[in-house]
This record gives C-alpha cells, sequence and structure tokens, in this order.
C-alpha cells in the first residue's frame, strides 16, 4: 500500500501511459476486424482501470477513515486529487503547446 498520495498520483499517470502505449502499440501491429473481442476488451480494460484507480486512489484514505482517523483521511485523498490534478495540467498543457509532439 502507497502511503503518499504524491506516488498515488505518480502511480496513476504511469498506469495511464503505459495503457496508451500498449493501445498505440497493439493499434499499429494488429489488423483485426473482430467485432467480439473488441467491446470485450473494452470493457475489461474499462473494469481494471476502475479497479486500479480505486487501489490507487481510494484504499489509504478509506483505511485511515476506517481507524478513525477521518481529517487525515480527507487530507490524504485531497492530497493525492491535487496532484494528479497538477499531473493532468502539465500533460495537457504540454500536448497543446506541442512539447510532446
Amino acid at each position: 500500500m502507497i502511503k503518499n498520495p504524491i506516488c498515488n498520483a505518480v502511480a496513476a499517470a504511469t498506469y495511464i501511459a503505459l495503457i496508451v502505449l500498449l493501445i498505440a502499440y497493439v493499434g499499429e501491429n494488429a489488423q483485426t476486424n473482430n467485432k467480439i473481442l473488441a467491446p470485450i476488451a473494452f470493457l475489461s480494460l474499462f473494469t481494471l482501470s476502475a479497479a486500479v484507480m480505486g487501489y490507487l486512489f481510494l484504499l489509504q484514505p478509506v483505511t485511515l477513515y476506517l481507524d478513525g482517523k477521518k481529517k487525515e483521511a480527507v487530507a490524504f485523498f485531497t492530497k493525492t486529487i491535487a496532484s494528479f490534478a497538477i499531473i493532468t495540467a502539465i500533460i495537457l498543457v504540454g500536448a497543446f503547446s506541442g512539447l510532446f509532439s
């Protein structure tokens, strides 16, 4: 369990980047027109992503909350969300400014 909200946010961004790289790689190299497997793969990836993000964003705050540390739980969750928002803003600025082209 990661006990640092910034590390949780970085882990979430890393997970997203890895998924995007995987999709880009598979998209370039896969020549499939399978109308059944594509939706199954999409829903499976969506479910996996929800579970991973739930773990990264919610496990530690919920654990703190259940231990009676309500203020710490809210602070941890808020710091995680704020850290992820900053990472997202950096990515958006980089994408729209052509930095990552």
